[in-house]
């Protein structure tokens, strides 16, 4: 996934301004973005305040490195296994 060049802090505030009856178009224009970056902001991140988008940002990012170690332990498992049955396979 590409690093976004905008903050959550920057997102929400962008958001509140749709929420408050500017159009997406103009919010998008005075961001960078398209409108329809605007609507995904909205779909991932409507309703939220600046720490709960840290928050998430931080959950998604600790579950990825865990997802990383659980399939590097997996594969060290594995290893393993098999250098235990060629073990006992020549005993």
């Amino acid at each position: 996934m590409s690093k976004s060049r905008h903050t959550e802090a920057q997102i929400i505030t962008a958001l509140k301004q749709v929420e408050a009856g500017r159009t997406a178009e103009d919010v998008a224009r005075e961001q960078g973005v398209s409108k329809h970056t605007i609507y995904a902001w909205k779909a991932k991140y409507g309703g939220m305040e600046v720490s709960e988008a840290e928050e998430v940002k931080h959950l998604r990012d600790e579950n990825s490195r865990l997802k990383k170690l659980v399939a590097d332990l997996s594969l060290d498992k594995d290893m393993l296994q098999s250098v235990i049955r060629k073990n006992s396979l020549g005993s």
